[in-house]
This record gives structure tokens, sequence and C-alpha cells, in this order.
């Protein structure tokens, strides 16, 4: 398999998103507090390498939008990793939700995974910007996190297993398809 194949780009996003969410979650839940560094690095990490395979793979669907979203995603992480939350707003959330909405449209307009995994992506989208309303994202913790992880992870479980159609991300990117 060649390195420029869009469906190992698919499968390394959600291989490195499938990593960045196990890795918060040992560091969160199995390791509190003993892996110092480590547990804020590597998930901030393997999201960031994640954004940009997406960025690969969508740019067939939109190139300005795919860039668009990958910036709200990098902004997020650049803000999880300050741990900014001015008037207890989480600021990298709420640039995720905006990752998460554009992301959800780019899916829903390409022709190379089922659009339908647009719709949980978009759900998560406006989960995490409720937390522009930090009373209101407290209140329903932690209903809304698992709500909103599940709803991510649909279309990263996608890209990983299945991957992208390279037939259709040729064609519509509007290049000539490779066998």
């Amino acid at each position: 398999m060649e390195t420029s194949s869009p469906r190992l780009w698919s499968r390394f996003a959600g291989l490195f998103y499938v990593l960045s969410v196990a890795s918060a979650v040992l560091a969160e839940f199995v390791f509190p507090h003993k892996l110092g560094t480590m547990a804020l690095i590597a998930p901030l990490a393997c999201y960031f390498l994640a954004v940009v395979f997406l960025f690969l793979v969508f740019r067939a669907v939109d190139a300005t939008l795919a860039l668009l979203a990958a910036c709200a995603q990098i902004a997020s992480l650049a803000l999880e990793g300050l741990q900014w939350q001015p008037g207890g707003v989480n600021v990298a959330m709420v640039f995720h939700g905006i990752f998460c909405l554009l992301l959800g449209d780019l899916i829903a307009r390409s022709s190379f995974i089922p659009r339908i995994l647009g719709i949980p992506i978009a759900l998560a989208s406006l989960i995490w910007l409720l937390y522009l309303s930090p009373s209101l994202a407290n209140r329903l913790a932690p209903y809304n996190t698992a709500v909103g992880l599940l709803a991510e992870a649909l279309p990263m479980l996608w890209l990983l297993i299945a991957g992208t159609n390279a037939k259709r991300w040729h064609e519509q990117a509007g290049l000539p398809t490779q066998v």
C-alpha cells in the first residue's frame, strides 16, 4: 500500500484518535496523578496526528473547510495544553465543538465514507458547545461527555476499520484514480 493512500490516511486518523482517547482515559482514571507531563502530552500529540490525517482525508471534499477545521482543533489542543478557562469556560472544548461541527459537514458532503456518519459528530459538536455555559455542562456531566465521546467514536472507528473508498476519494478530489 502506498504512503499517500487516502485509505491509509483515514486509518491513521482513526488509530491516533483512539490512541488519544485511550491515553487520556488511562491518565485520568487508571493512573491519576502518576503520569505527570505524559498524561497531558500523549493524548494531545495523538490527537494532533489524528487532525493532520483528517485534514489529508477531507481536503478532497473542501480544502478550505478542512483547513479551518484543523486550525480549530489545533487551537483546541493548544488551549487544552494551557488549561485556559477564563470565567470557568472551557474554551478548548468550545473550539473542539467547532471542529466537530466542521468535520460533520465535511463527512456529510463526502462521497468516500457513509455520509450518515456526519450526524453523530455534528451531535458531538453540540454537546461540546454546551461548555460555553459551565453550569449547564457541569449539571449534565458525566453524561454529556459520554455521549459526546461515543458520537465522535462512531465515525473515527469507521475510519480505523473500514477506511475510505479510495476510488471515490480520488474522484471527489478531482484526481486520476490510482490502481
